[in-house]
């Protein structure tokens, strides 16, 4: 008798969302076309809008905070979720339709192929469509995190991602980086317990949506998670 066929791994969708009433209905329509056999999570940030509403009435659960914490905070709540609910992937993406449903195949196949635990989106095979800012900021911290985490990642700043159970961040609550950073702190934290990062090719998206990112503050607030890092580092392997 052969062996039975391992079972399909148990998927979420997690979404951090914040003030995206107008585009979180089609994100959520989408992903459902390209992985219907997912749970669609978005954690709404404290909107004053109807975010969490319109999420509901498109068919995803909604895990919404009281207030705006960030976020790192949000992504948080979301792993809680999965890790609860006992999920074995989860796939990260944005609400504002900068990340492509239609690219989540593409991570669920270098899963099965790579087994990879940490699997990262990179949009810099194509820089067209990206804002030459963007460009810059996105090349230089990638290559400064990559020297602090001893692994290349073409793209850390992306946060469309695929994380295993095993990769399942803990403790953005408490982490100075709720914010932006946070996504880079997650990388860096996983590199310090030995977990190798692939990365996965994906389409590079810039609309008229309103970036949320504040260059000088978000900078500051990245600056600062990589000296506490360092400390980190320090601890984590000292004797």
């Amino acid at each position: 008798m052969p062996p039975p066929a391992p079972a399909s791994p148990k998927i979420c969708i997690l979404i951090p969302a914040y003030r995206e009433e107008h585009c979180i209905a089609p994100v959520i329509h989408e992903v459902g076309d390209y992985c219907p056999q997912a749970e669609i999570v978005v954690i709404d940030d404290g909107s004053p809008d109807q975010t969490g509403p319109v999420a509901a009435a498109a068919g995803a659960t909604v895990l919404a905070h009281v207030h705006n914490q960030g976020k790192g905070a949000a992504l948080q709540t979301g792993f809680d979720h999965a890790r609860e609910t006992g999920c074995d992937l989860a796939i990260t993406l944005d609400g504002d339709g900068q990340h492509a449903p239609s690219d989540i195949p593409a991570f669920l196949q270098a899963y099965e192929r790579t087994h990879s635990a940490v699997l990262v989106g990179n949009r810099m095979g194509n820089l067209t469509d990206m804002p030459p800012l963007r460009r810059f900021v996105n090349r230089f911290m990638s290559d400064l995190l990559s020297r602090q985490m001893g692994q290349y990642v073409p793209d850390s700043q992306c946060g469309f991602r695929l994380y295993h159970r095993s990769a399942f961040p803990e403790g953005l609550y408490d982490t100075a980086s709720r914010r932006f950073a946070a996504e880079s702190e997650i990388l860096l934290r996983l590199s310090l317990r030995g977990f190798k990062i692939g990365a996965v090719t994906i389409q590079t998206i810039y609309g008229t949506e309103k970036s949320k990112i504040h260059p000088l503050a978000d900078t500051v607030r990245f600056f600062r998670m990589l000296r506490r890092f360092k400390t980190i580092k320090k601890e984590f392997r000292a004797p």
